[in-house]
Protein backbone atom coordinates (compact mmCIF):
# COMPACT_ATOMS: atom_id res chain seq x y z
CA UNK A 1 0.00 0.00 0.00
CA UNK A 2 1.76 3.12 -1.21
CA UNK A 3 0.70 6.72 -1.26
CA UNK A 4 1.31 7.02 -4.97
CA UNK A 5 -1.30 4.38 -5.57
CA UNK A 6 -3.98 6.63 -4.18
CA UNK A 7 -3.68 9.75 -6.33
CA UNK A 8 -6.65 10.74 -8.42
CA UNK A 9 -7.02 9.60 -12.00
CA UNK A 10 -9.63 10.99 -14.37
CA UNK A 11 -11.21 7.90 -15.87
CA UNK A 12 -14.46 6.13 -15.35
CA UNK A 13 -13.96 2.39 -15.79
CA UNK A 14 -11.38 -0.25 -16.54
CA UNK A 15 -11.00 -2.38 -19.62
CA UNK A 16 -10.29 -5.93 -18.50
CA UNK A 17 -8.90 -8.43 -20.96
CA UNK A 18 -8.29 -12.13 -20.72
CA UNK A 19 -4.86 -13.68 -20.93
CA UNK A 20 -5.42 -14.13 -24.65
CA UNK A 21 -5.63 -11.27 -27.13
CA UNK A 22 -9.39 -11.25 -27.09
CA UNK A 23 -10.96 -7.83 -27.01
CA UNK A 24 -14.00 -8.77 -24.98
CA UNK A 25 -14.29 -7.39 -21.48
CA UNK A 26 -14.50 -9.59 -18.45
CA UNK A 27 -15.61 -8.21 -15.11
CA UNK A 28 -16.96 -11.21 -13.18
CA UNK A 29 -15.67 -13.79 -10.71
CA UNK A 30 -12.35 -12.09 -10.09
CA UNK A 31 -10.78 -12.74 -13.54
CA UNK A 32 -9.20 -9.34 -14.30
CA UNK A 33 -6.16 -7.85 -15.97
CA UNK A 34 -4.23 -6.23 -13.12
CA UNK A 35 -1.09 -5.26 -15.01
CA UNK A 36 -0.94 -3.57 -18.40
CA UNK A 37 0.20 -5.99 -21.11
CA UNK A 38 2.61 -3.44 -22.62
CA UNK A 39 3.86 -1.26 -19.77
CA UNK A 40 3.43 -3.82 -16.95
CA UNK A 41 2.05 -0.98 -14.82
CA UNK A 42 -0.61 -1.73 -12.20
CA UNK A 43 -4.16 -1.26 -13.46
CA UNK A 44 -6.42 0.36 -10.89
CA UNK A 45 -9.35 -1.92 -10.15
CA UNK A 46 -12.04 -0.80 -9.54
CA UNK A 47 -11.36 2.24 -11.73
CA UNK A 48 -12.06 5.57 -10.00
CA UNK A 49 -14.58 7.95 -11.50
CA UNK A 50 -14.22 11.73 -11.93
CA UNK A 51 -16.50 12.29 -8.93
CA UNK A 52 -14.72 13.75 -5.85
CA UNK A 53 -17.26 11.85 -3.73
CA UNK A 54 -16.01 8.53 -5.08
CA UNK A 55 -14.30 6.85 -2.07
CA UNK A 56 -11.52 5.66 -4.38
CA UNK A 57 -10.65 9.34 -4.92
CA UNK A 58 -10.42 10.21 -1.24
CA UNK A 59 -7.09 11.58 0.03
CA UNK A 60 -4.73 8.77 0.90
CA UNK A 61 -4.29 9.98 4.48
CA UNK A 62 -8.04 9.85 5.07
CA UNK A 63 -8.23 6.34 3.64
CA UNK A 64 -5.58 5.20 6.09
CA UNK A 65 -7.37 6.98 8.94
CA UNK A 66 -10.65 5.29 7.97
CA UNK A 67 -9.03 1.84 7.86
CA UNK A 68 -7.42 2.33 11.28
CA UNK A 69 -10.61 3.75 12.81
CA UNK A 70 -12.70 0.92 11.40
CA UNK A 71 -10.27 -1.66 12.79
CA UNK A 72 -10.27 0.02 16.22
CA UNK A 73 -14.06 -0.14 16.17
CA UNK A 74 -13.75 -3.81 15.22
CA UNK A 75 -11.50 -4.43 18.24
CA UNK A 76 -14.14 -2.99 20.54
CA UNK A 77 -16.86 -5.08 18.89
CA UNK A 78 -15.08 -8.15 20.28
CA UNK A 79 -13.87 -6.51 23.48
CA UNK A 80 -17.05 -7.43 25.36
CA UNK A 81 -17.70 -10.66 23.47
CA UNK A 82 -15.13 -12.99 25.05
CA UNK A 83 -13.10 -10.80 27.40
CA UNK A 84 -15.57 -10.95 30.33
CA UNK A 85 -15.35 -14.76 30.36
CA UNK A 86 -12.32 -14.33 32.64
CA UNK A 87 -14.77 -13.07 35.25
CA UNK A 88 -17.28 -15.89 34.70
CA UNK A 89 -16.92 -17.19 38.25
CA UNK A 90 -17.44 -13.74 39.83
CA UNK A 91 -20.38 -13.10 37.50
CA UNK A 92 -21.96 -16.43 38.43
CA UNK A 93 -21.58 -15.69 42.15
CA UNK A 94 -23.33 -12.35 41.67
CA UNK A 95 -26.32 -13.68 39.73
CA UNK A 96 -26.65 -16.89 41.80
CA UNK A 97 -26.13 -15.88 45.46
CA UNK A 98 -26.95 -19.43 46.68
CA UNK A 99 -23.90 -20.85 44.89
CA UNK A 100 -22.34 -21.92 48.20
CA UNK A 101 -25.17 -24.40 48.74
CA UNK A 102 -25.53 -25.56 45.11
CA UNK A 103 -21.89 -25.37 44.02
CA UNK A 104 -20.50 -23.30 41.18
CA UNK A 105 -20.78 -25.78 38.33
CA UNK A 106 -24.47 -25.11 37.65
CA UNK A 107 -24.28 -21.29 37.98
CA UNK A 108 -21.19 -21.14 35.73
CA UNK A 109 -22.94 -23.24 33.09
CA UNK A 110 -25.91 -20.87 33.12
CA UNK A 111 -23.65 -17.82 33.14
CA UNK A 112 -21.91 -19.14 30.02
CA UNK A 113 -25.11 -18.39 28.12
CA UNK A 114 -24.31 -14.68 28.51
CA UNK A 115 -21.19 -15.01 26.38
CA UNK A 116 -22.20 -17.82 24.04
CA UNK A 117 -25.44 -16.09 23.06
CA UNK A 118 -23.56 -12.86 22.38
CA UNK A 119 -21.17 -14.69 20.08
CA UNK A 120 -24.05 -16.45 18.32
CA UNK A 121 -26.04 -13.27 17.65
CA UNK A 122 -22.92 -11.43 16.50
CA UNK A 123 -23.04 -13.68 13.47
CA UNK A 124 -26.77 -14.18 13.03
CA UNK A 125 -27.42 -10.44 13.40
CA UNK A 126 -25.41 -9.89 10.23
CA UNK A 127 -28.18 -11.58 8.25
CA UNK A 128 -30.29 -8.57 9.24
CA UNK A 129 -27.61 -5.88 8.90
CA UNK A 130 -26.16 -6.76 5.50
CA UNK A 131 -29.32 -6.24 3.40
CA UNK A 132 -29.67 -2.80 5.03
CA UNK A 133 -25.98 -2.07 4.38
CA UNK A 134 -26.31 -2.96 0.70
CA UNK A 135 -29.61 -1.14 0.23
CA UNK A 136 -29.13 2.07 2.21
CA UNK A 137 -25.36 2.34 2.58
CA UNK A 138 -22.73 1.89 5.27
CA UNK A 139 -23.02 5.08 7.31
CA UNK A 140 -26.62 4.71 8.50
CA UNK A 141 -25.87 1.21 9.80
CA UNK A 142 -22.62 2.35 11.45
CA UNK A 143 -24.52 5.04 13.35
CA UNK A 144 -27.43 2.79 14.34
CA UNK A 145 -25.28 -0.17 15.35
CA UNK A 146 -22.76 1.72 17.49
CA UNK A 147 -25.50 3.73 19.16
CA UNK A 148 -27.21 0.46 20.08
CA UNK A 149 -23.87 -1.02 21.18
CA UNK A 150 -23.28 1.87 23.59
CA UNK A 151 -26.80 1.53 24.98
CA UNK A 152 -26.40 -2.21 25.57
CA UNK A 153 -23.06 -1.67 27.34
CA UNK A 154 -24.85 0.66 29.77
CA UNK A 155 -27.71 -1.84 30.04
CA UNK A 156 -25.33 -4.66 31.00
CA UNK A 157 -23.58 -2.45 33.55
CA UNK A 158 -26.82 -1.84 35.48
CA UNK A 159 -28.80 -5.07 34.89
CA UNK A 160 -29.16 -7.15 38.05
CA UNK A 161 -31.61 -9.86 36.96
CA UNK A 162 -30.44 -12.91 35.00
CA UNK A 163 -33.06 -12.64 32.22
CA UNK A 164 -32.55 -8.89 31.89
CA UNK A 165 -28.78 -9.29 31.59
CA UNK A 166 -29.14 -12.12 29.06
CA UNK A 167 -31.42 -10.03 26.83
CA UNK A 168 -28.94 -7.15 27.06
CA UNK A 169 -26.11 -9.44 25.98
CA UNK A 170 -28.17 -10.75 23.03
CA UNK A 171 -28.83 -7.21 21.78
CA UNK A 172 -25.17 -6.43 22.37
CA UNK A 173 -24.25 -9.28 20.04
CA UNK A 174 -26.63 -8.01 17.36
CA UNK A 175 -25.15 -4.50 17.59
CA UNK A 176 -21.51 -5.61 17.70
CA UNK A 177 -22.02 -7.97 14.77
CA UNK A 178 -22.59 -5.03 12.45
CA UNK A 179 -18.98 -3.98 12.89
CA UNK A 180 -17.76 -7.41 11.80
CA UNK A 181 -19.51 -7.24 8.43
CA UNK A 182 -19.10 -3.49 7.87
CA UNK A 183 -15.32 -3.42 8.19
CA UNK A 184 -14.36 -5.64 5.21
CA UNK A 185 -16.88 -4.06 2.82
CA UNK A 186 -15.75 -0.58 3.89
CA UNK A 187 -12.14 -1.55 3.15
CA UNK A 188 -13.19 -2.94 -0.25
CA UNK A 189 -15.01 0.33 -0.98
CA UNK A 190 -12.00 2.60 -0.51
CA UNK A 191 -8.96 0.52 -1.52
CA UNK A 192 -7.95 -0.97 -4.85
CA UNK A 193 -7.67 -4.67 -5.63
CA UNK A 194 -3.87 -4.75 -5.41
CA UNK A 195 -4.01 -3.30 -1.87
CA UNK A 196 -6.88 -5.37 -0.53
CA UNK A 197 -4.93 -8.18 1.12
CA UNK A 198 -2.70 -5.87 3.13
CA UNK A 199 -5.51 -3.69 4.46
CA UNK A 200 -7.95 -6.55 5.09
CA UNK A 201 -5.24 -8.15 7.22
CA UNK A 202 -5.72 -5.26 9.65
CA UNK A 203 -9.37 -6.28 9.91
CA UNK A 204 -8.68 -9.98 10.53
CA UNK A 205 -6.05 -9.02 13.11
CA UNK A 206 -8.65 -6.82 14.82
CA UNK A 207 -10.90 -9.87 15.24
CA UNK A 208 -8.15 -11.37 17.40
CA UNK A 209 -6.97 -8.21 19.10
CA UNK A 210 -10.46 -7.54 20.44
CA UNK A 211 -10.54 -10.90 22.22
CA UNK A 212 -6.90 -10.71 23.35
CA UNK A 213 -7.07 -7.11 24.61
CA UNK A 214 -10.36 -7.88 26.34
CA UNK A 215 -8.78 -10.83 28.15
CA UNK A 216 -5.74 -8.78 29.22
CA UNK A 217 -7.62 -5.67 30.37
CA UNK A 218 -10.50 -7.57 31.94
CA UNK A 219 -8.02 -9.73 33.83
CA UNK A 220 -6.54 -6.67 35.52
CA UNK A 221 -10.00 -5.23 36.19
CA UNK A 222 -11.28 -8.32 38.01
CA UNK A 223 -8.07 -8.47 40.02
CA UNK A 224 -8.64 -4.98 41.44
CA UNK A 225 -12.36 -4.27 41.04
CA UNK A 226 -15.78 -5.97 40.84
CA UNK A 227 -16.60 -7.51 37.45
CA UNK A 228 -19.07 -4.77 36.49
CA UNK A 229 -16.13 -2.39 36.07
CA UNK A 230 -15.45 -4.26 32.83
CA UNK A 231 -18.60 -2.69 31.45
CA UNK A 232 -17.85 0.73 32.93
CA UNK A 233 -14.54 0.80 31.07
CA UNK A 234 -16.21 -0.50 27.91
CA UNK A 235 -18.85 2.25 28.03
CA UNK A 236 -16.11 4.88 27.87
CA UNK A 237 -14.29 3.14 25.01
CA UNK A 238 -17.37 2.30 22.96
CA UNK A 239 -18.84 5.75 23.57
CA UNK A 240 -15.65 7.31 22.20
CA UNK A 241 -15.80 5.17 19.07
CA UNK A 242 -19.47 6.04 18.62
CA UNK A 243 -18.61 9.76 18.63
CA UNK A 244 -15.87 9.08 16.06
CA UNK A 245 -18.45 7.26 13.91
CA UNK A 246 -20.89 10.18 14.18
CA UNK A 247 -18.43 12.81 12.98
CA UNK A 248 -15.77 11.11 10.84
CA UNK A 249 -17.30 8.06 9.09
CA UNK A 250 -18.75 9.24 5.75
CA UNK A 251 -20.66 7.02 3.36
CA UNK A 252 -18.41 4.67 1.34
CA UNK A 253 -21.00 3.00 -0.90
CA UNK A 254 -20.79 4.21 -4.48
CA UNK A 255 -22.65 3.16 -7.62
CA UNK A 256 -20.31 2.33 -10.49
CA UNK A 257 -21.12 1.79 -14.15
CA UNK A 258 -21.08 -1.89 -15.10
CA UNK A 259 -19.98 -1.09 -18.67
CA UNK A 260 -16.48 -0.65 -20.02
CA UNK A 261 -15.52 2.41 -22.07
CA UNK A 262 -12.32 1.23 -23.72
CA UNK A 263 -10.06 2.93 -21.15
CA UNK A 264 -7.41 1.30 -19.03
CA UNK A 265 -6.11 3.32 -16.08
CA UNK A 266 -2.60 2.42 -14.97
CA UNK A 267 -0.26 3.70 -12.30
CA UNK A 268 3.35 4.68 -12.93
CA UNK A 269 5.34 2.98 -10.19
CA UNK A 270 7.91 5.79 -9.80
CA UNK A 271 6.24 9.12 -10.55
CA UNK A 272 2.79 8.25 -9.26
CA UNK A 273 1.27 9.62 -12.46
CA UNK A 274 -1.66 7.89 -14.08
CA UNK A 275 -1.64 6.73 -17.70
CA UNK A 276 -4.85 6.36 -19.68
CA UNK A 277 -4.62 3.82 -22.49
CA UNK A 278 -7.36 4.95 -24.89
CA UNK A 279 -8.54 3.06 -27.94
CA UNK A 280 -9.91 5.06 -30.89
CA UNK A 281 -12.57 3.98 -33.39
CA UNK A 282 -9.94 2.36 -35.62
CA UNK A 283 -8.64 0.14 -32.82
CA UNK A 284 -5.43 2.09 -32.31
CA UNK A 285 -4.16 2.72 -28.78
CA UNK A 286 -2.68 5.94 -27.44
CA UNK A 287 -1.31 6.79 -24.02
CA UNK A 288 -2.21 9.96 -22.15
CA UNK A 289 -0.31 10.81 -18.99
CA UNK A 290 -2.33 12.48 -16.28
CA UNK A 291 -0.38 14.02 -13.43
CA UNK A 292 -2.39 13.48 -10.23
CA UNK A 293 -4.21 16.50 -8.96
CA UNK A 294 -3.68 17.93 -5.50
CA UNK A 295 -5.46 16.27 -2.63
CA UNK A 296 -9.10 17.20 -2.38
CA UNK A 297 -10.29 19.34 0.45
CA UNK A 298 -12.20 17.36 3.06
CA UNK A 299 -15.39 19.35 2.68
CA UNK A 300 -15.81 18.09 -0.89
CA UNK A 301 -16.61 14.58 0.29
CA UNK A 302 -16.70 14.50 4.09
CA UNK A 303 -19.53 16.89 4.92
CA UNK A 304 -21.87 15.53 2.27
CA UNK A 305 -20.88 11.97 3.18
CA UNK A 306 -21.92 12.45 6.81
CA UNK A 307 -25.59 12.62 5.89
CA UNK A 308 -27.61 9.64 7.08
CA UNK A 309 -29.84 9.43 4.01
CA UNK A 310 -28.09 8.77 0.71
CA UNK A 311 -31.00 7.10 -1.04
CA UNK A 312 -30.72 3.49 -2.16
CA UNK A 313 -27.74 1.81 -3.80
CA UNK A 314 -29.46 -1.23 -5.34
CA UNK A 315 -32.86 -2.25 -6.60
CA UNK A 316 -32.54 -5.71 -5.09
CA UNK A 317 -35.07 -6.67 -2.44
CA UNK A 318 -34.07 -6.95 1.19
CA UNK A 319 -35.41 -10.49 1.23
CA UNK A 320 -33.19 -11.58 -1.70
CA UNK A 321 -30.11 -10.15 0.00
CA UNK A 322 -31.02 -11.81 3.32
CA UNK A 323 -31.42 -15.21 1.65
CA UNK A 324 -28.25 -15.00 -0.49
CA UNK A 325 -25.70 -15.67 2.33
CA UNK A 326 -27.32 -19.05 2.99
CA UNK A 327 -27.34 -20.02 -0.68
CA UNK A 328 -23.71 -19.00 -1.10
CA UNK A 329 -22.67 -21.97 1.04
CA UNK A 330 -23.32 -24.09 -2.05
CA UNK A 331 -20.30 -22.48 -3.72
CA UNK A 332 -17.15 -24.50 -2.87
CA UNK A 333 -14.83 -21.45 -2.50
CA UNK A 334 -17.26 -19.81 -0.06
CA UNK A 335 -17.86 -23.05 1.82
CA UNK A 336 -14.12 -23.61 2.22
CA UNK A 337 -13.47 -20.06 3.41
CA UNK A 338 -16.37 -20.40 5.85
CA UNK A 339 -14.85 -23.59 7.26
CA UNK A 340 -11.42 -21.91 7.53
CA UNK A 341 -12.88 -19.05 9.56
CA UNK A 342 -14.97 -21.47 11.64
CA UNK A 343 -12.15 -23.82 12.64
CA UNK A 344 -9.60 -21.07 13.33
CA UNK A 345 -11.77 -18.58 15.20
CA UNK A 346 -13.93 -21.38 16.58
CA UNK A 347 -10.97 -23.14 18.17
CA UNK A 348 -9.68 -19.95 19.81
CA UNK A 349 -13.19 -19.78 21.26
CA UNK A 350 -12.61 -23.29 22.58
CA UNK A 351 -9.40 -22.11 24.23
CA UNK A 352 -10.85 -18.92 25.74
CA UNK A 353 -13.93 -20.74 27.02
CA UNK A 354 -11.83 -22.70 29.52
CA UNK A 355 -8.49 -20.87 29.59
CA UNK A 356 -8.92 -19.70 33.19
CA UNK A 357 -9.69 -23.16 34.69
CA UNK A 358 -7.04 -24.76 32.42
CA UNK A 359 -4.25 -22.48 33.64
CA UNK A 360 -5.57 -22.69 37.19
CA UNK A 361 -5.49 -26.48 37.27
CA UNK A 362 -2.15 -26.82 35.47
CA UNK A 363 -0.21 -23.88 36.93
CA UNK A 364 -2.29 -22.41 39.75
CA UNK A 365 -2.77 -19.16 37.78
CA UNK A 366 -5.39 -16.65 38.82
CA UNK A 367 -7.72 -15.21 36.17
CA UNK A 368 -5.64 -12.06 35.64
CA UNK A 369 -2.48 -14.12 35.17
CA UNK A 370 -4.20 -16.27 32.55
CA UNK A 371 -5.30 -13.04 30.86
CA UNK A 372 -1.70 -11.86 30.61
CA UNK A 373 -0.92 -14.91 28.49
CA UNK A 374 -2.96 -13.31 25.73
CA UNK A 375 -0.10 -10.89 25.11
CA UNK A 376 1.14 -13.78 22.97
CA UNK A 377 -2.10 -13.50 21.02
CA UNK A 378 -1.45 -9.81 20.35
CA UNK A 379 2.04 -10.59 19.03
CA UNK A 380 0.70 -13.43 16.88
CA UNK A 381 -2.02 -11.25 15.37
CA UNK A 382 0.46 -8.48 14.53
CA UNK A 383 2.78 -10.96 12.81
CA UNK A 384 -0.23 -12.29 10.92
CA UNK A 385 -0.81 -8.84 9.41
CA UNK A 386 2.52 -9.02 7.62
CA UNK A 387 2.38 -12.67 6.55
CA UNK A 388 -1.34 -12.68 5.86
CA UNK A 389 -1.62 -9.27 4.20
CA UNK A 390 1.62 -8.07 2.63
CA UNK A 391 2.79 -11.59 1.82
CA UNK A 392 -0.50 -12.65 0.26
CA UNK A 393 -0.53 -9.53 -1.94
CA UNK A 394 3.07 -10.21 -2.94
CA UNK A 395 2.33 -13.85 -3.75
CA UNK A 396 -0.74 -12.87 -5.78
CA UNK A 397 1.24 -10.25 -7.69
CA UNK A 398 4.07 -12.73 -8.34
CA UNK A 399 1.71 -15.17 -10.03
CA UNK A 400 -0.08 -12.31 -11.81
CA UNK A 401 3.17 -11.27 -13.48
CA UNK A 402 3.83 -14.87 -14.49
CA UNK A 403 0.31 -14.98 -15.99
CA UNK A 404 0.99 -12.05 -18.32
CA UNK A 405 -0.65 -9.54 -15.98
CA UNK A 406 -3.98 -11.35 -15.55
CA UNK A 407 -5.13 -11.91 -11.96
CA UNK A 408 -7.10 -14.90 -10.76
CA UNK A 409 -8.33 -14.95 -7.14
CA UNK A 410 -6.61 -18.31 -6.53
CA UNK A 411 -3.20 -16.69 -7.00
CA UNK A 412 -3.04 -15.62 -3.35
CA UNK A 413 -3.87 -19.06 -1.94
CA UNK A 414 -0.29 -20.42 -1.69
CA UNK A 415 0.36 -17.89 1.10
CA UNK A 416 -1.95 -19.88 3.40
CA UNK A 417 0.53 -22.78 3.51
CA UNK A 418 2.15 -21.15 6.54
CA UNK A 419 -1.06 -21.60 8.51
CA UNK A 420 -1.40 -25.21 7.41
CA UNK A 421 1.62 -25.73 9.69
CA UNK A 422 1.00 -23.23 12.50
CA UNK A 423 -2.72 -23.94 13.04
CA UNK A 424 -2.52 -27.65 13.89
CA UNK A 425 0.79 -27.09 15.70
CA UNK A 426 -0.82 -24.47 17.96
CA UNK A 427 -3.74 -26.69 18.97
CA UNK A 428 -1.50 -29.70 19.58
CA UNK A 429 0.90 -27.63 21.71
CA UNK A 430 -1.94 -26.25 23.79
CA UNK A 431 -3.49 -29.64 24.47
CA UNK A 432 -0.22 -31.41 25.25
CA UNK A 433 1.10 -28.48 27.28
CA UNK A 434 -1.93 -28.27 29.56
CA UNK A 435 -2.40 -32.03 29.80
CA UNK A 436 1.21 -32.74 30.78
CA UNK A 437 1.62 -29.54 32.79
CA UNK A 438 4.59 -28.51 30.73
CA UNK A 439 6.06 -25.04 31.22
CA UNK A 440 3.37 -22.38 30.99
CA UNK A 441 5.15 -20.92 27.96
CA UNK A 442 4.10 -23.96 25.89
CA UNK A 443 0.33 -23.29 25.90
CA UNK A 444 1.05 -19.55 25.82
CA UNK A 445 3.10 -20.01 22.66
CA UNK A 446 0.14 -21.99 21.31
CA UNK A 447 -2.17 -19.02 21.97
CA UNK A 448 0.20 -16.83 19.97
CA UNK A 449 0.36 -19.33 17.10
CA UNK A 450 -3.41 -19.82 16.88
CA UNK A 451 -3.96 -16.05 16.85
CA UNK A 452 -1.35 -15.78 14.10
CA UNK A 453 -3.19 -18.49 12.17
CA UNK A 454 -6.53 -16.72 12.54
CA UNK A 455 -5.12 -13.49 11.13
CA UNK A 456 -3.05 -15.12 8.39
CA UNK A 457 -5.37 -17.90 7.21
CA UNK A 458 -8.70 -16.11 7.49
CA UNK A 459 -7.27 -13.07 5.70
CA UNK A 460 -6.12 -15.16 2.74
CA UNK A 461 -9.39 -17.11 2.52
CA UNK A 462 -11.61 -14.06 3.10
CA UNK A 463 -9.87 -11.90 0.49
CA UNK A 464 -9.93 -14.86 -1.90
CA UNK A 465 -13.72 -15.03 -1.76
CA UNK A 466 -14.12 -11.23 -1.89
CA UNK A 467 -11.94 -11.15 -5.02
CA UNK A 468 -13.98 -14.00 -6.51
CA UNK A 469 -17.41 -12.49 -5.85
CA UNK A 470 -16.70 -8.77 -5.38
CA UNK A 471 -20.21 -7.48 -6.33
CA UNK A 472 -21.68 -9.46 -3.41
CA UNK A 473 -18.71 -9.11 -1.06
CA UNK A 474 -21.04 -8.19 1.80
CA UNK A 475 -23.06 -11.38 1.55
CA UNK A 476 -19.88 -13.45 1.16
CA UNK A 477 -18.55 -11.97 4.41
CA UNK A 478 -21.86 -12.54 6.22
CA UNK A 479 -21.92 -16.20 5.17
CA UNK A 480 -18.58 -16.74 6.84
CA UNK A 481 -19.32 -14.67 9.94
CA UNK A 482 -22.75 -16.17 10.58
CA UNK A 483 -21.70 -19.80 10.37
CA UNK A 484 -18.46 -19.09 12.23
CA UNK A 485 -20.58 -17.78 15.09
CA UNK A 486 -22.78 -20.89 15.07
CA UNK A 487 -19.67 -23.10 15.20
CA UNK A 488 -18.22 -21.01 18.02
CA UNK A 489 -21.54 -21.17 19.89
CA UNK A 490 -21.45 -24.96 19.84
CA UNK A 491 -17.81 -25.11 20.89
CA UNK A 492 -18.55 -22.77 23.79
CA UNK A 493 -20.86 -25.42 25.22
CA UNK A 494 -19.10 -28.60 24.21
CA UNK A 495 -15.41 -27.83 24.71
CA UNK A 496 -15.42 -28.59 28.43
CA UNK A 497 -17.35 -31.91 28.05
CA UNK A 498 -15.07 -32.80 25.13
CA UNK A 499 -12.00 -32.19 27.29
CA UNK A 500 -13.51 -33.98 30.30
CA UNK A 501 -14.20 -37.12 28.25
CA UNK A 502 -11.09 -37.25 26.06
CA UNK A 503 -8.52 -35.20 27.97
CA UNK A 504 -6.66 -32.14 26.75
CA UNK A 505 -4.17 -33.99 24.54
CA UNK A 506 -6.75 -36.01 22.63
CA UNK A 507 -9.39 -33.27 22.39
CA UNK A 508 -7.01 -30.62 21.08
CA UNK A 509 -5.24 -33.21 18.94
CA UNK A 510 -8.55 -33.90 17.22
CA UNK A 511 -9.07 -30.17 16.78
CA UNK A 512 -5.59 -29.95 15.21
CA UNK A 513 -6.47 -32.69 12.71
CA UNK A 514 -9.72 -30.96 11.76
CA UNK A 515 -7.93 -27.62 11.37
CA UNK A 516 -5.16 -29.05 9.19
CA UNK A 517 -7.60 -31.03 7.05
CA UNK A 518 -9.64 -27.91 6.26
CA UNK A 519 -6.69 -25.60 5.59
CA UNK A 520 -4.88 -27.99 3.22
CA UNK A 521 -7.86 -27.89 0.85
CA UNK A 522 -6.31 -24.73 -0.62
CA UNK A 523 -4.34 -27.04 -2.91
CA UNK A 524 -7.28 -28.42 -4.97
CA UNK A 525 -8.80 -24.93 -5.04
CA UNK A 526 -5.55 -23.51 -6.38
CA UNK A 527 -5.47 -26.14 -9.13
CA UNK A 528 -9.14 -26.28 -10.09
CA UNK A 529 -10.58 -23.17 -8.42
CA UNK A 530 -11.17 -21.17 -11.62
CA UNK A 531 -13.09 -24.04 -13.22
CA UNK A 532 -15.05 -24.60 -10.01
CA UNK A 533 -16.04 -20.93 -9.83
CA UNK A 534 -17.21 -20.87 -13.44
CA UNK A 535 -19.14 -24.14 -13.23
CA UNK A 536 -20.80 -23.72 -9.84
CA UNK A 537 -22.11 -20.20 -10.48
CA UNK A 538 -24.39 -21.79 -13.11
CA UNK A 539 -25.86 -24.40 -10.78
CA UNK A 540 -29.64 -24.34 -10.59
CA UNK A 541 -29.67 -23.37 -6.91
CA UNK A 542 -27.52 -20.33 -7.67
CA UNK A 543 -30.18 -18.71 -9.87
CA UNK A 544 -31.73 -17.51 -6.60
CA UNK A 545 -28.41 -16.04 -5.48
CA UNK A 546 -27.45 -14.14 -8.66
CA UNK A 547 -27.10 -10.39 -8.22
CA UNK A 548 -28.52 -7.47 -10.17
CA UNK A 549 -26.32 -5.48 -12.53
CA UNK A 550 -26.43 -2.46 -10.20
CA UNK A 551 -24.24 -4.42 -7.76
CA UNK A 552 -21.38 -4.65 -10.28
CA UNK A 553 -18.24 -2.67 -9.43
CA UNK A 554 -15.96 -3.54 -12.34
CA UNK A 555 -14.24 -6.67 -11.07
Amino acid sequence: MTESAELKPATSFVEVKSSSDDDHALNTLGHVRLRDKDTKAIILIPTPSDDPKDPLNWPYAFKVYTAIAVCFAMILCNFLAAGPTLAIAQTAMDFFPDWKETGLDGPIAKTAYFFNCTALFQGLGNLMWMPLINKYGRRAVYVAAFTLYTITAVWCAVATQYANFLVARIFMGIAAGAGECLAPVTISDIFFLHQRGTVTALYTASLNLGVASGAIIDGFIVKLHPWRYIYYVAIALIGTVTIIVYFTFPETSYNRSPHTQGITTTLHSESGAYHDKVQDDNGNFSYIQRVPSAAMKPHKFLIDGLKLNHGTFTEESLWAMALRPVLLLALPPVLWATLVMSVTIGFITAITSNVAPAYASAYGFEAWQAGLCFFAGVIGALLGIVLGGNLSDWVADFFTKRNNGVREPEMRLPAIMISVITGPLALALYGVGINNKMHWMVPTLAIGLINFTITQATNVSLVYTIDSYRPIAGEVVVTQLAFKSCFGFLLGFYTNPWVNISGYSVAYGEMAAICGGILVLWIPLYVWGKTIRQKTISWRIMKHARWDVDREVGE
